[in-house]
């Protein structure tokens, strides 16, 4: 099995593709990027420089996922969103010369297993996006954002719990929470942790 890459991409002789992988048209997938195992990259979409995706991401039509993103296995990434990676960008310096690559440093959003991210939503680097958690469409995230946690608005703040099945999951008592799909059970610790009930 090999990566499928269709004629109108603009993939780097140097990018590392996966097998079973399949960039679409027009995306571009810069120098030194690691992409794993069947991976999807949509039509238009951009990968840059050195961005690392695990194994079974999907980023959709126009996704923009600038260098140093590093996205876990199974990350869903929707049409349209942006990975910012300049804390305070400039086209020029102070002076007025054009600003380069080494004058300034990039910083990354980070997607850990299983995170899906809603269609033009904008993740503003640094931010980690925790496990199975949900962004919902276009929300602005600026803080870190929980393990199975779905966050909206402008800035992202949680609304609710969401479970591996992404459906928002049901409150069984003060402390445990059900998804209605799976069964599964999760615990809450406070306000801003959850996790998956031992089995």
């Amino acid at each position: 099995m090999s990566a499928r890459i269709v004629e109108s991409a603009d993939v780097a002789a140097d990018a590392q593709i996966g097998d079973g992988s399949s960039i679409w048209h027009l995306a571009q997938v810069r120098e030194g990027a690691v992409l794993g195992r069947n991976c999807i990259v949509g039509r238009g979409a951009y990968v840059g420089s050195g961005v690392r995706m695990g194994d079974n991401c999907k980023l959709q039509n126009y996704a923009l996922v600038y260098e140093p993103a590093v996205l876990e296995d199974g990350v869903f990434v929707g049409p349209a969103v942006t990975f910012t990676n300049d804390h305070f960008p400039r086209a020029i310096d102070p002076s007025g010369t054009i600003k380069r690559g080494e004058d300034w440093e990039a910083v990354g959003v980070t997607c850990r297993t299983g995170a899906s991210i809603g269609a033009r939503s904008v993740c503003v680097a640094p931010v980690t996006i925790g496990r199975w958690a949900l962004v919902a469409a276009g929300a602005v995230v600026t803080k870190d954002v929980p393990d199975f946690a779905l966050v909206a608005g402008v800035p992202a703040q949680r609304i609710a719990w969401v479970g591996r099945a992404g459906e928002p999951l049901q409150r069984e008592d003060a402390g445990t929470w059900l998804c209605p799909v799976t069964g599964e059970r999760y615990v809450e610790h406070g306000d801003d942790r959850l996790t998956e009930e031992a089995q």
